[in-house]
């Protein structure tokens, strides 16, 4: 890639504050140089996008991804765990390629498209400088969960793309003083909340955005920012709809899971800090940390708004997250969605370091910094792809975390196989992964069902009743769900088949049990006060990956008694 020169265009004359006013002449058309870099950019972004395309195509669907399939099959308005985003961008890529590994993942290879595009503008609005708009875009590219695991399907990446149209309106907003860009921030946030609940960690900038600057009292008397909250809200109608007509599950959910503490962990805070050398890059990480910490010192001394919106929502979600991993373990996607204004952030800061006479050692560093962290980055995503893809070992054994979830055709065949020798016509699990794989393994073939956790699947349509009651089912579980207390509630008859090992690349990953199941027929919907139902207990279980060490043998030892006793 052709590096980023040092020698950047001049700042306007213009009385307003730099960063919103660098841009007054967007419409100008780059020269020879510029053009060439900007086709070397677009090069490079179309066979980054190949390559997500193939890894998208090659890889069998995760677990989280194919629980996230089986939403795109309902006609919930939201769900327990998250707002129904994720399963229309799902149903998207699955009305043009159908229920394959490709259909499922291909609205994520667009929302990495989409957020390039809005990066792009927002940097060109900013510095009408070619090279920082080339910046922007290509610094996910060489970060590894955008340039390659965009194309892994889950909520926060049908979030991001609605995320950044949220910053991309208010920025515009700052550069028009144009109230009705407020309403469009309403409605790309409203979007947004619609994926996950995790966009509201962007309200603080938004409140300093609105607050910090010297035009708070214009717009705090203008209707514009109260008519976009209640934009922002009828957009997300439909998920306080399904919650208020079932319990407000999905908030008390998340509210077990955003208060919990487990003690003070220093081994779960250094998890964090490298999640983020891997989630954004080794080199790009405190390139663009270093670039938010100068932006946010820049945007609050001066109260400028575009580079105090940009530096809050990242350093803000950045510093929760860092005082939350002391207590529990951070999911590897729940920063993902700060990361790509953080990008933006970055290559605005290139350009003003020269236009604000910052040292020329200074900005050579820099420079040379970035171009290694987009060179470095984009080499290192190839690499795992090539990994994944092509190469026939596995490096990492069972803490690899895409082989890990590898394997479960090897179950599914040998259910199969259970099927075919007992005539049974359906399938019960007891965790909510091989649930979701045993049913997109069988696409349908096969009635399949998880007796427990049954908050999770509230207006989900009937699996096949019909095919279920009076007929024998087979029992599909992860040793030792098999001897879960919940047996002991459960009539009916279990007569062992077997075992088999879901295995990748030869490493034993996990031994699943095989039971034939007669005189039973599951409750689709049990009672809220069954052990099989209650989101709390749910909410607790579903924490104990995430959990440090000391609370995870705690987590073990309760795990049985509170799916009895329910609140616990």
């Amino acid at each position: 890639m052709a590096a980023i020169s040092p020698t950047l265009t001049p700042p306007p004359k213009s009385g307003k504050s730099a960063a919103v006013t660098i841009a007054p002449d967007i419409s100008a058309k780059p020269d020879g140089a510029e053009r060439r870099l900007i086709l070397a950019a677009v090069l490079v972004i179309a066979a980054m996008t190949l390559l997500r395309i193939v890894y998208a195509s090659a890889i069998e669907l995760r677990t989280d991804e194919a629980y996230y399939w089986t939403w795109s099959k309902e006609a919930a308005l939201s769900f327990l765990d998250h707002p129904p985003g994720i399963a229309w961008l799902i149903r998207f890529g699955t009305a043009i390629f159908g229920d394959t590994a490709l259909g499922v993942r291909f609205g994520g290879i667009v929302a990495m498209l989409v957020t390039q595009l809005l990066l792009a503008d927002i940097v060109r609005r900013l510095t009408h400088d070619a090279r920082a708009v080339v910046l922007a875009v290509l610094m996910p590219e060489a970060a590894l969960y955008y340039g390659l695991l965009m194309a892994k399907v889950a909520p926060d990446v049908a979030m991001i793309p609605f995320a950044v149209a949220m910053i991309w309106s208010l920025v515009r907003l700052a550069q028009s003083d144009d109230g009705c860009w407020w309403l469009a921030a309403g409605l790309f946030a409203g979007l947004a909340m619609l994926s996950k609940f995790t966009v509201i960690m962007f309200a603080p900038a938004v409140a300093a955005f609105l607050l910090v600057p010297d035009w708070r009292w214009r717009w705090l008397r203008s209707p514009y920012p109260y008519l976009a909250v209640l934009v922002a809200i009828a957009v997300f109608s439909p998920v306080l709809i399904w919650n208020a007509q079932h319990d407000w599950a999905s908030f008390r959910f998340q509210g077990v899971r955003a208060t919990a503490n487990y003690g003070i962990s220093l081994r779960t805070v250094g998890d964090y800090i490298g999640l983020q050398f891997g989630l954004v890059g080794f080199v790009m990480f405190p390139v663009v940390l270093s670039g938010l910490v100068i932006t946010a010192w820049r945007g609050y001394r001066s109260r400028e708004p575009v580079a105090i919106l940009l530096s809050t929502a990242v350093l803000v979600p950045f510093l929760y997250f860092l005082a939350k991993s002391l207590t529990l373990r951070v999911g590897d996607t729940w920063p993902m969605f700060m990361w790509p204004v953080g990008f933006a952030a970055a290559a605005v800061n290139l350009v003003m370091l020269p236009r604000e006479k910052w040292s020329a050692r200074m900005i050579r560093s820099s420079l040379f910094w970035a171009n290694t962290a987009i060179v470095s980055g984009i080499a290192f995503v190839v690499i795992v792809f090539l990994y994944y893809v092509a190469a026939p070992w596995n490096f990492l054994g069972k803490i690899d975390p895409i082989g890990a979830e590898a394997g479960y055709e090897q179950v599914a065949a040998r259910a199969q196989a259970a099927l075919d020798e007992t005539g049974a016509t359906w399938i019960a699990t007891t965790d909510y992964r091989t649930y979701a794989m045993m049913r997109w393994l069988f696409r349908g073939r096969v009635p399949v069902i998880e007796i427990n956790e049954r908050g999770r699947f509230q207006d989900f349509r009937d699996p096949g009743i019909d095919r279920i009651k009076g007929h024998s089912g087979i029992y599909v579980g992860r040793e030792p769900d098999n001897r879960l207390s919940l047996w002991e509630n459960i009539p009916a008859k279990r007569e062992q088949l077997g075992r088999v090992e879901r295995r990748w690349r030869g490493v034993l990953t996990d031994t699943y049990v095989l039971e034939k199941l007669t005189g039973w027929t599951p409750e689709l919907s049990p009672p809220k006060d069954s052990p099989l139902f209650q989101w709390r207990v749910l909410a607790f279980l579903s924490l104990s990956p995430l959990l440090s060490a000391e609370a995870l043998a705690k987590a073990d030892a309760r795990r049985a008694s509170l799916a009895l006793r329910g609140l616990g």
